[in-house]
């Protein structure tokens, strides 16, 4: 005989219903649906279930088609990892295509944009270069901030622009500004924004670099920044990709700002696209700004798969 005061609970009084009285969330018209030979991204795309993140990428490839239709702000803030993994093509490429209408990168991205353009490669193995004190002591990227910032330090440019305009003058120096975004950019002008936190990026420990130019240009391109961010409002679409804390912490300063100002900004989407994921995109991305209008969205998944067929689906969807 059991000792516990508590006996078990008598289940058979226990209210039943039907299966078919029932509220439920899956049904088998969301199903997906096997793949036809041929039929295509657009046939991949109705391979998709309507459920979770199959119904959240079409609806995420639906606004930005809208929010293009309309001319509304589609901002990219792009992580250098989306840099690294040699997206860069694809990106000029939907900027071409109107699917891109401002870009905003941290300074590591910039850093990595600027190095492509010089020399056609980038990204370090930091474990050896760290090993020999060598790591983020190539002298040419930081040179050439440091003199585009000085070249354009009378006309009160925001960083990017300053970079674009760099680029643009010297060309010479520059043989794979095809692949860059910020060549491409300032020639198609499209507005680039750089946001830096100094002591992040490698070149900040060259003694050449000033802080005060940086500074000032990096806090232009933040009033920059919200400006854009402001079109967003009736369609347009944010897109945070591979950044995990400077830029969903930049996005929602300028949220603040706008509101502050009094400027509407309402029914607009934001996405974050990521391979894992964190909390401040979670939240500074794609909650809080959305909560009371507008729509969140998370795709999980490697950059080099999901921005690719991003991409694809968004030509293919378009007319």
């Amino acid at each position: 005989m059991s000792v516990y005061s508590h006996q078990p609970v008598d289940s058979s009084k226990a209210r039943k219903r039907s299966i078919f009285e029932r509220t439920t969330k899956v049904s088998k018209q969301a199903f997906s649906r096997p793949y036809v030979k041929g039929s295509g991204i657009l046939g991949y795309l109705n391979t998709l279930p309507k459920i979770l993140a199959g119904e959240d990428f079409r609806q995420v490839v639906q606004n930005i088609v809208s929010a293009r239709t309309k001319r509304r702000a589609i901002i990219w803030g792009l992580g250098a990892h989306v840099i690294k993994c040699g997206l860069n093509p694809i990106l000029i490429d939907l900027m071409e295509r109107g699917f891109l209408t401002a870009i905003a990168l941290n300074g590591a991205g910039a850093i990595h944009d600027l190095e492509i353009a010089i020399s056609g490669a980038t990204s370090e193995n930091v474990e050896n270069e760290l090993d020999t004190g060598d790591f983020g002591m190539s002298y040419e990227t930081a040179e050439c901030m440091q003199e585009a910032m000085l070249a354009t330090s009378s006309e009160d440019l925001g960083l990017g622009e300053c970079l674009g305009s760099y680029i643009e003058r010297h060309t010479a120096r520059f043989p794979n500004c095809s692949v860059s975004l910020l060549a491409r950019a300032y020639q198609l002008k499209i507005p680039v924004t750089i946001h830096v936190a100094i002591g992040t990026d490698t070149i900040h420990n060259h003694a050449e670099l000033s802080g005060a130019l940086l500074g000032k240009a990096s806090l232009r391109d933040f009033r920059l920044f919200t400006s854009l961010v402001r079109d967003l409002d009736a369609g347009g679409v944010y897109l945070n990709c591979g950044s995990a804390v400077i830029l969903p912490e930049v996005f929602l300063k300028a949220i603040g700002m706008i509101l502050n100002l009094g400027f509407p900004l309402r029914d607009f989407t934001s996405v974050n696209l990521d391979f894992i994921q964190h909390y401040r995109p979670h939240h500074n991305v794609v909650k809080r700004p959305t909560r009371n209008t507008g729509s969140g969205y998370s795709i999980i998944g490697h950059h080099e798969i999901t921005l690719p067929l991003l991409a694809a689906t968004l030509i293919e969807s378009s007319e």
